[in-house]
């Protein structure tokens, strides 16, 4: 009897959170399923492919390996992940702040209910990807399995983390909602995807090593070149990122949840 009673209220959430999934899932394009499959999965799969013909067009060279499609994928694939993640994120905690209104909804529902979507669909567009660059002959397997997955969790985690601090912040100013998009922007120019941050000069290598997406990109890429990012690569300070903006987040979302509620 008391296990019952203990499972009450974790069932509660689970169904909470389902529905919240079911939503999301439905209501993002379309109405139906198709929607979050096409802008969760086969859009940034686009977006990573787009970019891939256009730096191989200019005539991009390949600064490490020998392959400057495996270069660039192990680059886009953590930097869309976060970007995606952050952003849809973000964006669910706007399109359900009335849900909030009601007790049986929580923050950590929303949270919770938006970063499974997104982990789902990441996996999925990563599945996709590969799958193209083994149709283009190219070995998309990192030679360190375990480190790839931990660099994956890592990206995750700040996605989750930094969606969640920008989704208070774009509650409260909805112009956040644009300027995010700008900072996406910056971010793609100055976190190595298209470049080594270990051979640039000091002085503009220790200013870029404070972006935690640098050192997402770098920790996914050291599980494909060996010995990559020896210098740059600060994992603590990655998971550190991650870890405080969730917090941050969530302690801000508490602090002014009334004054979001009435807004």
């Amino acid at each position: 009897m008391q296990a019952r009673a203990l499972a009450r209220p974790v069932m509660a959430r689970c169904r909470v959170v389902y529905a919240l999934m079911l939503r999301d899932a439905r209501t993002r394009l379309l109405g139906n399923g198709l929607g979050f499959l096409g802008l969760s999965v086969l859009w940034p799969l686009v977006h990573i492919v787009a970019l891939l013909v256009i730096n191989i067009y200019v005539g991009r060279m390949v600064p490490v390996g020998h392959s400057i499609v495996l270069f660039l994928a192990t680059g886009l694939l953590p930097f869309m992940t976060f970007s995606y993640m952050s952003r849809w994120i973000m964006l669910g905690f706007v399109m359900n702040k009335p849900l909030l209104a009601f007790p049986i909804v929580s923050v950590t529902d929303i949270l919770f209910a938006r970063a499974v979507l997104e982990v789902i669909g990441s996996f999925l567009m990563a599945l996709s990807l590969g799958v193209v660059l083994a149709f283009l002959e190219v070995n998309f397997v990192p030679y360190d399995i375990p480190e790839a997955c931990y660099a994956w969790g890592a990206v995750i985690l700040l996605g989750l983390g930094m969606g969640c601090l920008n989704s208070v912040v774009a509650m409260a100013f909805h112009g956040w909602l644009i300027g995010y998009a700008l900072v996406i922007f910056v971010l793609y120019a100055a976190s190595g995807i298209v470049f080594v941050p270990d051979v640039l000069p000091d002085p503009y290598r220790y200013w870029l090593s404070f972006n935690p997406v640098l050192h997402a990109v770098t920790w996914m890429r050291s599980a494909y070149y060996p010995g990559y990012g020896t210098i740059v690569l600060d994992k603590l300070y990655l998971l550190g990122w991650a870890l405080c903006s969730i917090f941050a987040g969530l302690l801000l979302e508490r602090a002014i949840r009334g004054r979001l509620l009435q807004g």
